[in-house]
């Protein structure tokens, strides 16, 4: 009874101080925003109810009979420009200009591919609706030091939804707790961590942060000194700098990537950043501030932009990007992009052991009129085409777990041998065009 009292107390104590919030996005169209105004070292609530109308307030009591305040501008993140906020809110006009101003913005200050330009400019405009969606891709630059994934990182992240910067020299706690509290986008740089258990959060909050609903448990001490499982929400746009490649090819397979330093720096680009890309960000934010107050509950996913030709884990990760993507033309010129790292994918699964081993196993059922092939034979083929690449030769045992763990395929014992039944013909077929092999009926 005393704790139920204590509990009730600390919420009737909350509902008349208020809650500190940082955004609202509410059920009847009500949308509430955090600003900061950094020359006056104030916050407010931009409050939005209808249609992208709004006007700022100093509290707000919303449908859940919450009192909502601003989080005080005193706030580290907050005044340390950690976490950077609109200042108000200034018309957009259109949507088409506004695209024209992000793109300008990101052509004057860093030095990107044309394709990956385009990307760049509608990723920032998904940023600020992005939770709307309920699949999200990454970007990321990736190559080596001084060839600009900073700089790209520092533009295009100015200009994102609640950007949080941080770095490999952070520590992996603070980012938990501030995309728990702020949401928003994540911008990180050299995320090729040495450490292996800060690289391994990291790579948590990669795999769950880009589909809602997979937050991270993470236990955290209370003031009582008791410890206590927490679900850190980590869904929301990420934009990262890293020099090599992940191991998870399944969390590869989430980035869109801009390879650095392939080719001279354009001309125009500023050595350093002038003080006019703060003052260009904050107008910029404060234009997306109202475009994400008018097109927040109106935009949703678009069926159909899915395309047939990639498979669905690139599809569901482009989806809410292509959604935002009016122009026909423009469209297919990202979907075609897209089929080229589709390609890229395909082309890495083709050169593990894994593909080598089910492109042995197609070859031996095309030459086979029984009904089943026997573990013995695959390995052998395997061994005579690839035993010089590994410099050994692979006992059927090993040969059975590729089969069995990576091609999920089953085997199954005859006549004291093991071997891989016809049965398993329709799986193989699937598989040779995932990894991007010759399949049945097509080898030479």
């Amino acid at each position: 009874m005393n704790e139920h009292r204590t509990s009730a107390t600390k919420s009737k104590e909350r509902s008349k101080s208020g809650v500190p919030t940082i955004s609202r996005a509410c059920k009847d169209g009500t949308i509430v925003e955090l600003v900061y105004d950094a020359g006056e070292r104030k916050t407010a609530l931009v409050v939005s109810r209808h249609n992208g109308l709004w006007n700022i307030e100093q509290e707000v009591r919303i449908e859940t009979g919450e009192r909502l305040v601003p989080y005080s501008p005193l706030n580290n993140l907050i005044a340390n420009e950690c976490v950077l906020l609109p200042s108000t809110v200034t018309d957009y006009g259109s949507k088409e200009r506004l695209l024209e101003e992000i793109a300008a913005f990101i052509h004057r200050y860093t030095d990107l591919s044309p394709q990956f330009e385009k990307f760049a400019t509608y990723y920032v405009l998904l940023t600020w609706v992005h939770d709307a969606f309920n699949e999200l891709p990454y970007l990321r630059f990736r190559g080596d030091y001084g060839t600009g994934k900073t700089r790209g990182l520092m533009t295009i992240g100015s200009i994102c939804y609640k950007p949080f910067f941080a770095s490999g020299a952070s520590t992996v706690s603070p980012i938990f707790h501030t995309l728990d509290t702020f949401g928003g986008t994540l911008v990180f740089d050299e995320a090729d961590l040495r450490f292996s258990d800060a690289k391994a959060d990291i790579v948590k909050i990669l795999n769950n942060g880009n589909v809602r609903g997979l937050p991270v448990l993470r236990t955290v001490v209370t003031r009582a000194k008791e410890f206590n499982p927490h679900a850190f929400h980590v869904y929301g746009p990420k934009i990262i700098g890293m020099r090599e490649s992940f191991e998870d090819r399944a969390l590869e397979s989430r980035f869109l990537t801009e390879e650095t330093g392939q080719r001279p720096l354009r001309a125009g680009i500023p050595i350093h950043l002038p003080d006019s890309l703060k003052r260009e960000a904050l107008e910029l934010r404060n234009k997306l501030l109202h475009f994400r107050l008018v097109n927040r509950f109106s935009v949703a996913t678009d069926p159909s932009v899915v395309t047939p030709e990639i498979e669905p884990r690139l599809n569901q990760m482009a989806l809410s990007l292509l959604s935002l993507v009016d122009s026909p033309a423009l469209r297919a010129e990202m979907t075609d992009a897209l089929i080229r790292q589709q390609a890229d994918l395909i082309n890495e699964r083709s050169q593990t052991i894994a593909a080598q081993v089910l492109q042995v196993t197609i070859e031996a059922f095309e030459k086979s009129d029984g009904a089943s092939i026997p573990l013995r034979e695959i390995a052998d083929g395997f061994n005579a085409r690839h035993a010089s690449d590994y410099n050994r030769f692979l006992s059927n045992k090993a040969i059975g777990t590729v089969l069995r763990k990576r091609l999920r395929l089953q085997t199954q014992k005859s006549r004291g041998v093991y071997v891989i039944p016809v049965s398993e013909l329709p799986k193989i077929d699937v598989l040779a065009k995932r990894f991007g092999v010759d399949r049945l009926g097509t080898t030479s």
